[in-house]
């Protein structure tokens, strides 16, 4: 069995956790709890692209909230 977080061909989502934190996931795979999905099913490529477009920030968000008080 091939490991599915690998598969350049398979559908993936881009996950997102209550700390900003992004996440490939495969498509076909439950979202696990405490994530929620930010972009739709859409190839390896596509999804990995999109995370550096957005998580431009890797600090958590709680950390982040704490710098500014």
């Amino acid at each position: 069995m091939s490991n599915p977080f690998e598969d350049a061909d398979a559908q993936y989502l881009v996950l997102v956790n209550d700390e900003g934190q992004h996440s490939l996931w495969p498509a076909d795979i439950a979202v696990p709890a405490g994530w929620t999905t930010a972009h739709d099913a859409d190839s390896r490529a596509n999804c990995l692209e999109y995370v550096e477009a957005q998580w431009t920030d890797m600090r958590p968000n709680s950390l982040v909230r704490a710098e500014r008080a």
